[in-house]
């Protein structure tokens, strides 16, 4: 019973290093795109 317990803290903690190495090494920046659309302001005094 041990055994299984250490070989699943084993995958946690594995899990974890591998969640947090791709979170800094993984590339998730986003597409930029630059967006330009006209507006209409209706100001009538």
């Amino acid at each position: 019973m041990i055994r299984i317990l250490k070989f699943l803290a084993t995958l946690v903690v594995l899990g974890f290093v591998g969640i947090v190495g791709y979170a800094y090494l993984g590339d998730m920046s986003p597409d930029r795109v630059e967006v330009q659309e006209p507006v209409e302001l209706n100001v009538d005094g």
